[in-house]
């Protein structure tokens, strides 16, 4: 198939691109940078947060868990600081949200998700949360969203290292080295970090008579990695890069307060992509080929999946209005699981369309349908439009409106695990609609901008596990509607060479079961476990000629244990603190020295029930860049 795709594309004109398209679709090529497709393009209607590279810096050594959980919207469910961490995106499961590394799906086949504790934010340069329905866009998973991992190499910079330590509370130690090199038609750049903690913290043990303050045992990470990224421009029009990832982490398991569980965790994962583009003067090709490798120990049970993925798709432009991408993805899984074997092929169409019907009003719709082992999962429309409806020099508004269907395929355990595995389950399937209001307001050195999301979803053949006699099984029996409010906001004004800026969001999270599972199920009505109504969270940034200082809170509302939302956790609130500064200690040699204090006010607080967090701590940070 790539050989055909090859030939294929090599038949098309070799004249070389100046501008690629406009501004709004694509990015104009230069010899400076790697290409990457743009996510906005085919998203109309959808809201998108890109990370800032700030806050990427700021967790530099830490994990993707951590960073959404304090510097996002998005509630992530922690069994404790480097535990297990699952994402719920607007009040969905940790299953219905697809992640992505360089444009390859990285959800484990087997579980249907992935765990954001063993995503270093030293593994990726850039990240960006797609929020809402878009299997329309990216296909099985993304019922409540997506996130989007990406490296990103340039060219012409010469020789280039970095250096990075983190030194914490609790036998914190993070390391980085990082070395590239580019000319005008080649970049590589490579990398090697090691996390490490014991994890020792302080904790009151509410599982035991007088809540004893205790120190956390069994609770130590280490994590090493490396990572090699290569790109290469073959011809003025053609381009390939390539990008390594191997990570292993190794986990002592934080047993629940009370517990004297002593298990074992090991993950090693290995992922690598390839990408050829050729561009044209209407057109973009791409031909992507990946493999993820993921290998799972748990105490002596070995749990491997891996994935073997191509793809192929045209983004064509038809007019100045009119934009097209057609593609196709096929994926080959493996499992080779503790407790059966399975093999499966992954076969999707889809189809974009962009309409500029003027410089003030776009519409998008996206098409895709999935075929995996001779089953058709669901077919998965979506709509968007965007409307700037008044703007003259200071102020914009805007509104956004979607309507799309996203749908999830049974995981590999769901259907073959020994015993329960259910091979007749159905996909899940979602229908979701969005409308947003957006205004921005800008005045010489002070801007605003103010984002205000509602959106509504129903997920009807929910799996749920049932105890069926001697053990569990799932079944396509639970029904959802999720519904909220989403608010983002913005805040820039400088005096001189002082700036501040204020970024802050808040979630308001109704996910209501709309069906009992039985005659003594008492859930109807009720709000799903763990997924809070409330969450708050607010990043203000002083910054003075080589000088920063920031503050960082969030606040989460409390979160039921159960489906008969009788008991609950406690909210809770953090209040973070850092400084930094940048200078030069020798010509060409530039560092960054960073102090944080996190949890300043020494909260004792549980995410989920009886699982430790650590009170206020403390991070050191010393980057090198030569």
């Amino acid at each position: 198939m790539l050989l055909i795709s090859l030939l294929f594309i090599a038949s098309f004109s070799k004249e070389a691109i100046q501008t690629v398209l406009n501004t709004q679709d694509t990015v104009e090529l230069k010899l400076v940078e790697v290409y990457v497709a743009p996510l906005e393009k085919y998203s109309f209607g959808q809201t998108l947060q890109k990370i800032d590279s700030r806050d990427l810096n700021d967790f530099q050594g830490q994990t993707l868990a951590d960073l959404l959980q304090q510097r996002s919207g998005l509630f992530l469910r922690q069994y404790g600081p480097g535990m297990l961490a699952s994402l719920t995106l607007r009040g969905t499961s940790a299953g219905h949200n697809a992640v992505f590394w360089n444009g390859i799906p990285i959800n484990s086949p087997s579980l249907g998700q992935a765990d954001f504790s063993i995503l270093p934010v030293g593994g990726f340069d850039e990240a960006t949360i797609h929020y809402g329905s878009s299997g329309a866009l990216y296909g099985t998973d993304a019922i409540g969203g997506a996130i989007h991992l990406n490296n990103k190499n340039t060219f012409n910079k010469g020789h280039q290292t970095k250096v990075a330590n983190t030194h914490g509370s609790f036998g914190r130690w993070n390391q980085l080295v990082e070395y590239g090199y580019s000319n005008g038609l080649f970049s590589s750049r490579s990398r090697v970090y090691r996390n490490t903690s014991k994890n020792n913290f302080k904790f009151k043990n509410l599982a035991r008579a007088g809540s004893p303050e205790e120190s956390q045992s069994n609770a130590a990470i280490q994590q090493i990695g490396a990572m090699q990224d290569l790109a290469w421009n073959i011809r003025a029009n053609q381009q390939i890069s390539t990008s390594i990832w191997w990570n292993k982490t190794d986990r002592q398991i934080q047993p629940v307060m009370g517990s004297n569980d002593r298990d074992r965790q090991e993950d090693r994962n290995f992922r690598a992509v390839l990408d050829y583009f050729r561009f044209t003067s209407s057109t973009i090709w791409n031909i992507k080929t990946g493999v993820v490798l993921d290998e799972l120990q748990f105490n002596n049970s070995l749990n491997k999946t891996s994935q073997f993925l191509i793809s192929s798709d045209i983004d064509w432009t038809i007019s100045e209005k009119l934009k097209s991408k057609s593609g196709l993805r096929l994926n080959h899984v493996i499992g080779n699981l503790s407790t059966y074997e399975a093999k499966e092929d992954r076969l999707e169409l889809y189809q974009s369309i962009n309409y500029l019907s003027s410089p003030s009003l776009s519409f998008s719709v996206n098409l895709r349908q999935m075929l995996f082992n001779g089953d058709f999962a669901p077919f998965t429309p979506s709509f968007g439009t965007e409307w700037t409806f008044f703007k003259n020099e200071k102020n914009k508004f805007s509104a956004h409106s979607s309507i799309s269907k996203s749908y999830k395929i049974p995981t590999l355990n769901d259907r073959f695990w020994v015993p329960g595995g259910n091979p007749d389950l159905k996909s899940e399937e979602s229908i979701s609609a969005e409308i947003g209001l957006n205004h921005v307001f800008e005045n010489n050195d002070f801007m605003i901008s103010n984002q205000i999301n509602l959106y509504s979803m129903w997920v009807d053949n929910w799996i749920i596990w049932l105890p069926r006699g001697s053990f569990w099984s799932p079944e396509n029996i639970r029904e959802v509607r999720n519904q909220g409010l989403e608010y983002f906001t913005t805040a820039t004004r400088s005096f001189g060479e002082y700036r501040f800026e204020f970024n802050g969001s808040y979630n308001y999270t109704l996910a209501t079961i709309l069906n009992n599972l039985s005659e003594n199920d008492r859930s109807q009505g009720n709000q799903l476990p763990y997924t809070p109504k409330h969450k708050a969270q607010g990043n203000l940034r002083f910054t003075y000629k080589s000088n920063s200082a920031f503050v960082n809170g969030h606040w989460i509302g409390e979160r039921y244990i159960n489906t008969d939302n009788i008991s609950s956790v406690a909210p809770y609130g953090l209040l973070d603190f850092g400084l930094s500064k940048s200078l030069t200690i020798i010509s060409k040699v530039k560092a960054t020295v960073g102090f944080q204090v996190n949890n300043i006010t020494n909260n004792d607080y549980q995410i989920l029930r009886l699982r430790a967090m650590p009170g206020r701590n403390y991070l050191i940070n010393i980057n090198l860049t030569l």
